[in-house]
């Protein structure tokens, strides 16, 4: 018998649990021992081997490698030997960034794994949905993603879109009931929710009946596991710029080579020496360090309480030029509190703040009671009406469900009203609150078999829908002016930023039919609640230090525009001439219209999720990266279309999430600001990096090519390019991924999407500092050298120490765009660090006598290090003088 065969009792008892308790910790472990993780198995990891393997297939340290054999063939043994060692030494730091990228990634995604609701022990809770097990009773609702194979319990207009498993995109409706009919294929397995389906409307519960590979997905998860590693813009760009650079370290290295073979050295000293040169000139380990940048760029931001989905993301971050953000969650602290109530033409003010059951209810001065009329029926009906719980967690009240669904809790308990009071009525039918009808109803029966709808939503959908009103004496036909009444206390209530909620209910027959499309119609109109859902604290400093950083914040709310207007003021969000446009008027203007005017907009309001996207693609159109947030079904597609999707991690759905590029941990507007800051000095830390790899390889090349044109000696060796290369390029290079952003950085303007690398004299700086390091050096050598071949080694050493000293320096003048003086040399203290440690193998080679004669250096005394020094310093201090 299969499960979709079975009644819901037979599945209970299958699985030993129940629908009202879930499992118990004690269960859920022992199953998972049992049955494991319930995730789809992946494609094989590459083995560390094979990675590090990889390292050595550049075709240029392979060429290094057959030179090296030969010179061990010919006799040249020590050279051979250090030659190989610092090519392993390379390729073991290559291999440690790339599992570094490899377990940032990893880390990324168990951070932005699903979650699911599940019911254990009693209490609903939320846990990583690789944690469930065969038993487990779970919670789904519109734009969740099915956490695995379920057996449905219950269903609430509950619709799932299954193409992932049958190809077809119409939702499917689902139900309770058993089915007996045999070999049903799963798309008519009307009362099941399969693995990875997603919920498209309504919600429902169900028993966890399969997990992992035992699911319908599992069956399929061969066809699913073949990924492809995809490449960020950044990373395609700096490769086909690597292709170039290549070609031109190539043609210099060639030139070096046959100038010094025309100059007399011997041809195969000059193919090791070019060889070397090649392989210490081109940035083939590039790429590898920008990945590396961007995760552990990624890494601070998931401490700021931002995931990044997609490392694309961040290089567009630093481009944003607006951010529309929801109101509600992201710049309110999402705990929504009623403050005020409306009911008999009288407005009652509640005090308390926050989740906490503590406050009372006043008429002006006097404090009133469950008796006041009709308040007792309204608060009833707001718990009855609803899906949220109030929970208290480490003494501290916390609502799961909907913030507005918790601020009706929350006002009934001031009433002293026990949520006990709940299953006094029988749910019988609930139709679920979406964007489109801006409502939620319920069909209750009562203790005494009386049936009666009740409607909670927006006023302007429930007051056309109401014939009659509740007033001290009962039930009596809407008015002219009871509706005018109504309308002035939602202004009222408006202006005091206020968001408002009508709540409204209507006696039912036994035989009315519950899916008649007049059910929600003739309501009696009870009163509204007037909620207040407080600005965030550092959202107000946030907005400004964006405006400040050239972004533009623009609000976008489903409240009334008053309230949103009120909101934008208190958050110095709207200037005195900025505009604030409604749904109405949206739906009136045509994309061109909305362009128009869209610069001048701060403010969306009464907006449903399809407008977003008409939103997202005026900005677009008017030139600007815009930064969207959502956090329901139908905000994916604004999400997707925007250039940077921002999802809520705390009250989004798995498709939004999914849809987004970067998941807010805390729902905080603030986050977003800090990723985009963030994402700006990612950037400019990698734009570090290459000028200074670029600028330091530039000397290296230009020191050996004019000496071979002057008809000079080697001034460096090939075993003293490799290590110049292995103790400069690596650990400062990394430690200038990790520095702080430039004071100004979040003053300057977005960055232009289409700008080049090398924009903003990126160029120059590179060119110019390459050229005078080389000048440097070979300064140096020829200071040292003076014709005397007895002085090679010592000219050689002194090259060789003032080419490295030249570029550690260098190195702190790649930090500013500015100036070397600009920034405190110590505030990086891993480039520090990093510095530390080169300097240390530079001394190394230099004064112990062992490695003296394989590196081919001689130890330098006190005159030596002031010319060293001196020369050094010249190519970062003299362009500091120079700059503002």
């Amino acid at each position: 018998m299969k499960w979709y065969q079975m009644d819901v009792d037979v599945v209970e008892q299958k699985l030993h649990v129940t629908t009202k308790q879930g499992l118990s910790d004690k269960q859920v472990d022992k199953r998972r021992r049992q049955d494991g993780e319930n995730r789809l198995a992946s494609e094989e990891r590459t083995s560390r081997w094979l990675i590090f393997l990889k390292q050595f297939q550049d075709f240029m340290v392979l060429v290094l490698l057959a030179a090296t054999l030969i010179a061990g063939m010919l006799g040249e043994y020590v050279d051979a030997i250090a030659i190989i060692i610092i090519v392993l030494v390379n390729g073991i730091l290559g291999y440690f960034q790339e599992q570094r990228a490899e377990k940032s990634l990893d880390k990324l995604k168990e951070m932005a794994a699903p979650v699911a609701t599940v019911l254990r022990d009693g209490t609903w809770q939320k846990v990583l949905s690789q944690d469930l097990v065969a038993g487990d009773v779970v919670r789904v609702s519109s734009g969740d993603r099915v956490p695995a194979d379920i057996r449905v319990t219950q269903a609430n207009h509950l619709e799932t879109e299954e193409s992932a498993l049958t190809g077809e995109s119409l939702p499917v409706m689902k139900h309770a009931s058993p089915i007996s009919k045999d070999q049903l294929e799963a798309q008519d397995q009307v009362n099941m929710g399969f693995m990875n389906t997603i919920v498209t409307r309504g919600n429902g519960t169900g028993i966890v009946v399969g997990t992992g590979m035992r699911t319908v997905m599992g069956q399929i998860a061969s066809l699913m596991t073949q990924t492809k590693k995809t490449t960020t813009p950044l990373e395609h760009k700096l490769a086909e710029l690597g292709k170039i650079l290549i070609a031109v370290a190539l043609l210099l290295t060639a030139l070096v080579v046959l100038a010094g073979v025309y100059q007399g050295h011997s041809v195969y000293n000059m193919f090791l020496a070019g060889v070397s040169l090649a392989v210490a000139a081109i940035p083939e380990g590039l790429p590898a360090i920008v990945t590396v940048a961007l995760s552990l760029g990624v890494q601070r931001m998931i401490k700021k309480k931002a995931i990044v989905r997609k490392l694309s993301a961040v290089e567009t971050l630093g481009c944003a030029s607006v951010i529309c953000s929801d109101k509600t969650g992201t710049m309110t602290e999402n705990k929504m509190t009623v403050k005020e109530v409306f009911l008999n033409h009288k407005t009652l003010d509640v005090t308390g703040e926050g989740y906490k059951a503590k406050g009372d209810i006043y008429l002006e001065q006097d404090k009133v009671d469950r008796n006041f009329p009709n308040l007792e029926q309204m608060f009833l009906y707001g718990m009855v009406c609803n899906n949220a719980s109030l929970m208290v967690k480490k003494g501290h009240y916390y609502v799961d469900g909907d913030p507005t669904d918790g601020a009706l809790l929350v006002a009934a308990r001031k009433l002293d009203m026990s949520h006990q009071l709940q299953d006094n009525y029988r749910i019988i039918r609930e139709m679920p609150f979406d964007s489109e009808r801006k409502r939620m109803s319920v069909v209750v029966e009562d203790d005494n078999k009386m049936r009666f709808l009740i409607t909670k939503g927006a006023p302007e959908v429930l007051l056309p829908r109401s014939a009659y009103v509740m007033n001290e004496h009962g039930r009596k036909q809407m008015q002219r002016d009871d509706q005018q009444s109504i309308e002035r206390a939602i202004d009222n209530m408006a202006e005091k930023a206020l968001r408002t909620l009508a709540i409204g209910m209507k006696p039912l027959a036994k035989n009315t039919p519950l899916d008649s499309v007049e059910l929600e119609n003739d309501l009696s109109f009870i009163g509204l609640y007037g909620m207040m859902d407080p600005p965030r604290q550092e959202v107000k400093s946030a907005i400004a230090e964006s405006r400040e950083a050239g972004i533009k914040s623009v609000m976008i709310t489903g409240d009334h525009e008053k309230t949103a207007r009120a909101i934008a003021r208190e958050l110095n969000l709207l200037p005195e001439d900025g505009m604030v446009l409604d749904g109405a008027q949206l739906n009136a203007m045509s994309i061109e219209e909305l362009r128009d005017v869209i610069d001048q907009v701060y403010v969306f309001a009464r907006v449903t999720p399809e407008h977003k996207l008409k939103i997202v693609e005026a900005f677009q159109e008017e030139g600007h990266i815009v930064a969207m947030t959502g956090d329901g079904v139908n905000d994916a597609p604004a999400i997707k279309a925007s250039d940077i999707g921002i999802s809520m991690g705390y009250s989004g759905t798995d498709v939004t999430k999914e849809a987004s590029s970067l998941i807010l941990m805390d729902d905080n507007f603030a986050t977003i600001k800090s990723a985009i800051i963030e994402g700006r000095n990612i950037y400019e830390n990698i734009r570090k990096f290459i000028r200074y790899l670029l600028a330091s390889n530039v000397g290296e090349i230009l020191v050996m090519l004019l000496a071979m044109l002057l008809a000079m000696p080697l001034p460096l060796v090939p075993v003293q390019i490799l290590w110049v290369n292995l103790v400069t390029d690596g650990l400062p290079a990394m430690a200038l991924g990790l520095d702080q952003p430039e004071n100004d950085v979040t003053r300057r303007g977005p960055r232009n999407p289409k700008e080049g690398i090398f924009a903003r004299g990126l160029g120059f700086q590179v060119i110019s500092r390459g050229f005078l390091i080389g000048i440097a050096a070979l300064t140096a050598f020829m200071m040292a050298f003076q014709g005397d071949p007895d002085q090679l080694i010592y000219a050689q050493t002194i090259t060789f120490t003032t080419l490295v000293m030249a570029q550690l320096i260098h190195v702190f003048d790649c930090r500013s765009e500015h100036s070397i003086f600009a920034r405190n040399p110590f505030e990086n203290r891993f480039l520090v660090l990093a510095v530390l440690s080169s300097i240390l193998l530079l001394l190394v080679v230099i004064y112990w006598s062992p490695l003296q004669p394989i590196f081919h250096t001689t130890a330098l005394g006190v005159r030596d290090w002031v010319l060293v020094l001196g020369l050094s310093v010249i190519p970062s201090v003299l362009f500091g003088f120079s700059k503002k």
